[in-house]
């Protein structure tokens, strides 16, 4: 191999380390989403209006306890921390090593968990941390994409996880999020988000 080449092969890795560096939580999310596609439920970080949006109706003073199923970079979880009172605690659930080890890293806060795992054992998860139930739970997931079965199965584990007047809350692109949530809370709210690429369909499905 000519000298040239050779150089140019070496300078591949320190090219894409400086790329990732560069590009920062935008990289780390685009890498999860070529990686897994289909478990990765948005094609770019939400926009401040859907964050705000959505969170608005948690009422904090009460929350000891808040979920997020498929985190990502953090994009919900540094805003939910933020408004989290001090004996709070979040923890964040992700099949995604990467996103998990990201997290991990970046967010030294105390009152925050990050759990490599399914959503479909949030019970076990919430249990391990000394909570009978959860007060809110924030879902990501791409539930039209999920495998068969899946999406019911973590619907009604997030039903029974939380305490009466709770709220089971996603953002998605479709209704499949909006009709699975029907199943097993009878009371729903849904918002249109206009400003965000494409437009998120909020829901909030309460545990009355």
């Amino acid at each position: 191999m000519r000298g040239s080449e050779l150089a140019q092969r070496q300078g591949i890795p320190r090219l894409v380390q400086r790329l990732k560096r560069a590009m920062g939580p935008a990289g780390i999310f685009l890498r999860g989403m070529i990686e897994h596609p289909r478990m990765v439920g948005a094609i770019m970080p939400s926009s401040p209006q859907t964050i705000r949006a959505m969170l608005e109706p948690v009422e904090w003073d009460k929350c000891k306890l808040f979920v997020e199923y498929g985190p990502g970079v953090g994009t919900f979880t540094l805003p939910v921390l933020e408004r989290l009172p001090r004996d709070g605690e979040l923890v964040v659930i992700d099949t995604n090593p990467l996103f998990i080890d990201y997290l991990r890293k970046t967010i030294t806060d105390s009152r925050f968990h990050a759990v490599l795992g399914s959503a479909e054992d949030v019970e076990d998860v919430v249990a391990s941390l000394g909570h009978e139930k959860a007060d809110c739970v924030l879902s990501g997931l791409p539930f039209s994409t999920l495998p068969e079965g899946v999406g019911p199965a973590i619907a009604e584990a997030t039903a029974r996880v939380l305490r009466k007047g709770g709220c089971f809350m996603t953002y998605q692109y479709s209704s499949v999020a909006r009709d699975l949530t029907a199943r097993y809370f009878p009371r729903l709210d849904s918002e249109r988000i206009w400003a965000n690429l494409p437009p998120n369909l909020l829901v909030w499905g309460w545990r009355d």
